[in-house]
């Protein structure tokens, strides 16, 4: 397979996970996480799909397209473990996070989404849904929609 057709079945499985996330949790309220900002691509989709939601957004850097900035008050900067930890000190819980920190190189992937799982489980509220691209360690995987190819995304119920 190309990279780009790799890529192409990446984003139509990043897609279809968060809209079937957000159909888990319709209904009930609750905060939202995007571990990753990037270019702000899956946020501007969380901000359409679920609408008068605080979303919070950890990233090392901010550099985002302009139209897909998060409010500053909603903006951690810096790595993703002190930030994390600052949201469950202030006893924020997250219905649904959507994970999407990488480098490109699978086993530093891996091994960082290890690491921060328990620092999710941490600020996720029961019940809550996680949407992952790496395997996150210690949390109840769940299958997503039929449409996603099984591992090509992963899905965690809290």
């Amino acid at each position: 397979m190309s990279r780009l057709d790799s890529m192409l079945r990446r984003l139509a499985a990043q897609r279809d996970g968060l809209n079937w996330a957000a159909a888990e949790i319709a209904g009930r309220p609750g905060d939202v996480l995007d571990l990753g900002l990037g270019n702000g691509r899956t946020y501007d989709h969380l901000r359409e799909i679920l609408p008068g939601r605080r979303i919070w957004v950890i990233d090392r850097v901010l550099q985002c397209h302009p139209s897909c900035t998060p409010p500053e008050a909603d903006f951690l900067q810096g790595e993703a473990a002190p930030m994390l930890r600052r949201l469950a000190e202030r006893g924020v819980r997250v219905l649904l996070a959507h994970y999407d920190f990488g480098s490109g190189i699978k086993e530093n992937d891996v091994a960082e989404a290890a690491r921060l799982s328990p620092l999710i489980a941490q600020v996720m509220a029961p019940g809550g849904v996680i949407v992952s691209g790496q395997p996150l360690t210690g949390l109840r995987q769940v299958t997503g929609p039929d449409s996603i190819a099984p591992e090509r995304y992963l899905f965690y119920r809290t």
